[in-house]
C-alpha cells in the first residue's frame, strides 16, 4: 500500500488540475485557482512521501511531470486566459500558450538533467502556477475591473514563462532538516504565518508566493555584486602594489 501512496497524491495532483480546467470553462475561477493550489499541496506530499518510502521510480517521475503539466501548465494557462487575457484576442492567447511551453519545457529539462536536493534550476512549474491561481484569487477579491488588470497580467505571465526556463537557481527545501532545538521556533514561525495567512488568504498567498519568485533574482543579484566586489578589491590591491 506504501508503494502506492506517492502514485496516489500525483493522480490527486492531476484531479485537481483538471477538475481546475472545468471549472474555468464553467466561469467558475475561484474555484479554478483554488483547485490549482490544492493540486500543488498534493504534489508536495507525493514527493515527499516518495523520498520517505523509498519509493522513487522512473514510472513515478514520468507521472509526477504528466500531472504537473496539466494542473500547473495547461490549467493555469486556461485560467489567466479566460479570466483576464482573452480581451487581447491574438496577444492573450500566444501569451498563454508561451506559459504552456516553457512549463513543459521546464519539465522536460528536470527529467534529463540531474537535479540537485539543494536547489531547482528554473522556477519551479508549481511556483508559477501558484503565482497565477493567487493572482486570480486576489483579483476577485479585490473586485478589480479587467481593463485594470490586463497588461500587468500579461507582463506577469511573460515574466513567469522566462524565470521557468531561465538559469536561475531557486531553493528546493528538499533537505532541510530541523534540529530538536530549532523545531518549537519552527512551530510558532508555521503558525505564524498561518494565522496571517487565514487573516486574508487572497493577498497574504500572494504576497507568498512573490517572495518565493523573487528569491532566485535576489540571491543571484547578491552573488554578482560580492563577486563585483571582490574584484574591485583585487584591482585596487594590484594597484597599490
Amino acid at each position: 500500500m506504501l508503494a502506492h501512496l506517492p502514485h496516489l497524491f500525483t493522480t490527486l495532483n492531476l484531479f485537481a488540475g483538471f477538475y481546475a480546467i472545468v471549472a474555468t470553462f464553467e466561469g467558475k475561477y475561484q474555484h479554478s485557482a483554488i483547485a490549482i493550489l490544492l493540486a500543488i499541496v498534493f504534489d508536495i506530499f507525493d514527493g515527499r512521501f516518495a523520498r520517505l518510502t523509498g519509493n522513487t521510480s522512473k514510472f513515478g517521475k514520468e507521472y509526477d511531470s504528466l500531472a504537473d503539466m496539466v494542473s500547473f501548465g495547461i490549467a493555469p494557462a486556461l485560467l489567466i486566459y479566460n479570466y483576464s487575457l482573452k480581451s487581447f484576442v491574438k496577444m492573450g492567447w500566444i501569451a498563454s500558450f508561451v506559459y504552456t511551453a516553457c512549463v513543459a519545457i521546464r519539465l522536460a529539462r528536470f527529467n534529463v538533467k540531474s537535479s540537485s536536493a539543494l536547489h531547482f534550476e528554473g522556477l519551479p512549474s508549481p511556483a508559477g502556477g501558484a503565482i497565477i491561481a493567487s493572482t486570480v484569487l486576489l483579483l476577485i477579491h479585490l473586485g478589480i475591473e479587467p481593463i485594470y488588470r490586463s497588461w500587468l497580467t500579461l507582463l506577469m505571465v511573460y515574466l513567469v514563462s522566462y524565470l521557468m526556463v531561465s538559469p536561475i537557481k531557486y531553493p528546493s527545501f528538499k533537505e532541510v532538516k530541523i534540529e530538536k532545538l530549532q523545531s518549537f521556533y519552527f512551530l510558532l514561525l508555521f503558525i505564524l504565518v498561518v494565522a496571517i495567512t487565514a487573516s486574508n488568504p487572497p493577498l497574504f498567498l500572494f504576497i507568498l508566493t512573490c517572495l518565493y519568485i523573487a528569491l532566485g533574482p535576489l540571491v543571484l543579484f547578491r552573488k554578482w555584486s560580492r563577486g563585483l566586489f571582490k574584484r574591485y578589491i583585487k584591482k585596487e590591491k594590484s594597484l597599490k602594489i
